[in-house]
């Protein structure tokens, strides 16, 4: 299977999450929120070198405001893109340190000795609450410069946003057992394997980025709402903006997630549509 753009996915995707995210790219425009006034923070967002070409700060700011986005955790490749939204919007923007210089390096950099200067001198010049999101799996989690990467997180006390399988996780917390981590994605995994990772990892928590499995039509499907029942302070929302195009998708999906949002009772809805990422994330930025 040939992969994606640059920024999704290394591996193909499960079976049973094709057919609902090729529908997460082309959500109906009758999706309309439920709850147009709920905050959301958008804890997936790239602005990649190809972004800030097509899309200049301050529009793609605007972007972000429009859709009545509180927050908005992101990161690029290179991180030059982060910085411009940052200085652009500091009350809106979360910035997070992505390991990519460029595009071409997600299969590529946890052999690449040279991310690890990369990635110390940024850390020591600019603010950030997450190093991520960043693509490992199984045993290249075990990787030096992998390895590397998360004592950096530990010293600065960030968390990790991790692209990756269960496998990467259960490596990662073995280095640092207290490791923060945001699954992007929730893994691409069944609601099922997703709460057994969560109950067996207290600081683990999942993005439902790219992927609409979760809910249809404003109904969240009943597997999904266990989840979200058992963790309410576990999960966060995510448009991931892996290609250019997808800067347009951004109120689209706040939207999207509004209505479904709106079928779980108003306290967990409020969790995750954006008390969560407040609480994890934007907290860490006006602290420090």
């Amino acid at each position: 299977m040939k992969c994606l753009p640059q920024d999704c996915f290394v591996r193909p995707l499960p079976v049973h999450l094709i057919a609902p995210l090729c529908l997460a790219l082309c959500l109906p425009a009758a999706t309309l929120a439920a709850d147009p006034k709920l905050p959301i923070f958008d804890a997936h967002v790239h602005y990649s070198h190809d972004a800030w070409d097509r899309t200049p700060p301050k529009e793609a700011i605007a972007i972000l405001r429009k859709a009545g986005l509180k927050r908005a955790m992101v990161s690029s490749s290179s991180d030059d893109g982060t910085q411009k939204l940052y200085a652009e919007a500091p009350d809106l923007v979360v910035p997070s340190l992505r390991p990519y210089r460029k595009r071409g390096e997600i299969s590529t950099w946890v052999r690449d000795e040279s991310i690890v200067p990369h990635l110390e001198d940024r850390l020591r010049r600019f603010r950030y609450a997450a190093i991520g999101e960043f693509h490992v799996y199984g045993p290249d989690a075990d990787l030096p410069v992998v390895r590397r990467m998360v004592q950096l997180a530990k010293q600065y006390k960030l968390w990790l946003h991790l692209h990756g399988d269960s496998d990467a996780i259960e490596r990662v917390l073995v280095q640092d057992p207290e490791a923060r981590i945001l699954w992007a994605h929730s893994g691409f995994d069944r609601p099922e394997a997703v709460r057994a990772m969560l109950r067996k990892h207290r600081k683990l928590y999942a993005d439902l980025a790219f992927r609409n499995d979760h809910a249809s039509s404003g109904k969240i499907d009943p597997a999904w709402r266990e989840a979200f029942i058992e963790f309410p302070d576990r999960f966060l929302v995510g448009t991931d903006t892996f290609t250019p195009e997808r800067w347009y998708y951004i109120a689209e999906h706040a939207d999207w997630s509004r209505a479904w949002l709106a079928d779980l009772p108003r306290d967990i809805a409020e969790r995750i549509g954006w008390r969560n990422g407040e609480t994890l994330f934007a907290s860490m930025m006006a602290t420090k």
